[in-house]
């Protein structure tokens, strides 16, 4: 345990040396490249704000899944929390309005002008027939993001314990019924979340607390 938290330690020095060292010019022209390439919704977009935070070291699988998990409390564009909260982590402030404008301002721009042509494109059939293929590729995405976003969860849950595993998986699988066949609105999804893992963390004090209360008599 304490060489894990060593390394987590190092992982987060090396990365707030590398934010430092990042320029708000260098900023916004990194997430305007996201923004230009912001192609097939939402969806898209967050692989390549993961894909971008992963590379360049920004954050580790873990602070991205919290991160993803803490901007779907709040109301609001999730994708715009989730950029200003990254730009906030690496240069404060200005880093907010630097990342916010390189994701905005190109997808705004191009959003204008294919507004313009979106009545004939629409009639188009060559439109029709690529729209038939970004569909499933977005589906795709979407997956490929949940299966990278949920590794490292699992992966902590089994260093925890099997118990942890099952719960983690329990879990997925409940928001999954309860989005797509109760229909549940995503407030209470999370809502329920929280309060699992609210009290997992109790009953894992809790355990702990035993066993070291054990401990100096198992000793003696």
């Amino acid at each position: 345990m304490a060489k894990l938290q060593m390394e987590a330690a190092a992982g987060r020095r090396g990365r707030a040396e590398g934010a430092a060292a990042i320029s708000l010019g260098e900023l916004l022209r990194i997430w305007t490249g996201i923004g230009l390439q912001s192609f097939g919704g939402g969806t898209s977009t967050l692989y390549l704000i993961h894909d971008v935070c992963r590379w360049r070291g920004w954050l580790s699988e873990e602070e991205f899944a919290c991160a993803w998990a803490l901007v779907q409390i709040a109301p609001g564009v999730n994708l715009i929390k989730l950029t200003a909260l990254v730009g906030h982590g690496l240069r404060g402030w200005p880093g907010v309005v630097a990342a916010l404008a390189g994701l905005l301002l190109p997808s705004t721009a191009i959003t204008i002008l294919m507004t313009v042509g979106l009545a004939a494109l629409r009639e188009q059939p060559a439109v029709a027939a690529v729209m038939r293929g970004v569909i499933p590729a977005t589906i795709g995405l979407s997956l490929a993001l949940g299966v990278q976003m949920a590794w490292p969860l699992l992966r902590a849950a089994r260093n925890e314990g099997r118990a942890s595993v099952v719960v983690h998986v329990a879990v997925m699988l409940a928001a999954l019924l309860l989005l797509f066949v109760a229909h549940a609105s995503p407030l209470l999804v999370l809502g329920l979340g929280g309060i699992v893992g609210l009290l997992l963390g109790r009953l894992a004090s809790a355990s702990r607390a035993r066993a070291a209360h054990a401990s100096p008599g198992d000793a003696t």
